[in-house]
């Protein structure tokens, strides 16, 4: 679905009057509350969802609201969400999504999906009991730090510092994974650097700092922020000639060097089904977190051969994506 449908949706969606809505077919709703614009998880969801014996359009009706990655509007879009009944919100695109989601109601079951640890930014009490109405899957990426600095190792040989870019929109979660990859350089006997941004326009003078710090590699910290700058990003790490890394395969495939994380199409899925067995009666308290156990390594040889860098062969036989 590309972007001007899913608007046009959305637009949809909420013209449907009440009274409209009363005369339809007696299906559940579930109300996605997405951060971000994008909506390439939304397959993942419906093969959850389906996995679970629902089907939109069959049995079940998805009411979407997006925030277009405009934070301030998700807790009017949650209020909204609310007021329409849903039985399930799902909550995507960046923790304010469920936080704003949490604010809105404490009945509502809500399944969330996260990049970070949903413990320590105050999502759930704890991942093998949530407790409340919140429940999810995380696709964690402070687990991966210390690979992903090896990884760079092994095709920067003489990689002595390494940058640190703080995705600034999932601030708890940011401080998190970037408090990861610092044990994790400092674990390797590299310096990190970090460099903070809070809009589009820190990212020229970040990259700056960072060669002017001499950084060997780049390491990006969360994926809500970036990847709405995506491009850039792939432009800036271009032009300063900084072999980078992501958590996700955006990044190679949008011409970056490289990305290893957790699959997030799985949390999504697991998402779809959380929310079915919800809509079949099973409490969010009752519905452990589930947590990220499958991890991809995504290379981009184009960019490998413009940066003049050399790629093992063992890297490349366990690599589950070489991008030509």
């Amino acid at each position: 679905m590309n972007r001007r449908n899913f608007i046009a949706l959305l637009g949809g969606a909420a013209a449907w009057p009440l009274a409209a809505r009363a005369q339809q077919p007696a299906v559940p709703f579930i109300g996605l509350l997405n951060g971000q614009s994008s909506t390439g998880f939304l397959p993942a969801f419906r093969q959850g969802l389906s996995e679970a014996g629902f089907d939109e359009g069959r049995n079940v009706a998805i009411v979407y609201r997006s925030a277009e990655g405009e934070a301030e509007r998700l807790p009017a879009l949650a209020a909204e969400l609310v007021r329409l009944r849903v039985a399930v919100i799902t909550a995507v695109g960046g923790d304010n999504s469920v936080r704003s989601a949490k604010a809105a109601t404490t009945t509502v079951p809500i399944v969330f999906t996260t990049g970070g640890d949903p413990v320590e930014i105050g999502i759930v009490a704890s991942l093998s009991r949530p407790g409340g109405n919140v429940t999810g899957a995380t696709f964690l990426g402070s687990t991966g730090a210390g690979k992903q600095i090896g990884l760079l190792r092994d095709i920067v040989p003489r990689l002595t510092t390494i940058g640190v870019l703080v995705d600034p929109v999932s601030v708890a979660a940011a401080a998190t994974l970037t408090r990861d990859v610092q044990r994790a350089a400092e674990a390797a006997g590299i310096k990190a650097v970090v460099a903070e941004v809070s809009s589009e326009r820190d990212l020229d003078p970040a990259f700056a700092r960072l060669s002017e710090q001499r950084v060997d590699a780049l390491v990006f910290t969360g994926i809500v922020f970036f990847n709405r700058y995506l491009d850039r990003m792939v432009a800036l790490t271009a032009q300063h000639r900084i072999p980078a890394i992501f958590t996700n395969r955006v990044f190679p495939a949008a011409g970056g060097l490289m990305s290893y994380g957790a699959d997030a199409n799985d949390a999504y899925r697991q998402a779809g089904v959380y929310v079915g067995r919800i809509l079949k009666g099973d409490k969010p308290a009752d519905l452990p977190v589930m947590q990220a156990t499958k991890f991809v390594l995504v290379i981009n040889m184009k960019t490998v051969k413009a940066l003049g860098l050399v790629v093992p062969p063992g890297l490349l036989a366990i690599a589950d994506e070489v991008i030509e």
